[in-house]
């Protein structure tokens, strides 16, 4: 596995763990269909929400919320919306969340978190 890989695997641990501690339920992880991947699929309350991980070891190619731009956004929300189709669910209220992961495998990893973007 690619060093890549593995820092983009942990993040998404860290994400995940970070999004059960503040009471939401992980219902999938790495989901995929032809137009693309939902890192993670959770519950919070009433709101689904699809989550996307961005991990770097440091700021210097730019924030890792710098790589989620208009068109990631709007895939996000349509990959949302096939998302619950495939389970032939409705739930009306869904958002998409951004966690930016900093992990440069020596200090503590820190985790930033942006709720309902785009």
């Amino acid at each position: 596995m690619k060093a890549k890989d593995v820092l983009g695997r942990r993040g998404e641990e860290l994400a995940t763990a970070y999004l059960e501690s503040l009471g939401m339920l992980i219902v999938e992880r790495n989901w995929r269909c032809p137009d693309g991947e939902i890192d993670i699929v959770a519950l919070d309350g009433d709101a689904l929400v699809i989550a996307e991980v961005k991990t770097r070891r440091s700021l210097a190619y730019g924030h890792p919320f710098e790589a989620v731009g208009r068109e990631k956004l709007a895939r996000l929300h349509r990959l949302g919306a096939a998302w619950c189709g495939h389970r032939g669910l409705r739930i009306p209220l869904r958002r998409v969340d951004v966690i930016a992961v900093l992990d440069d495998g020596v200090c503590e990893p820190t985790l930033e978190h942006l709720k309902g973007v785009g």
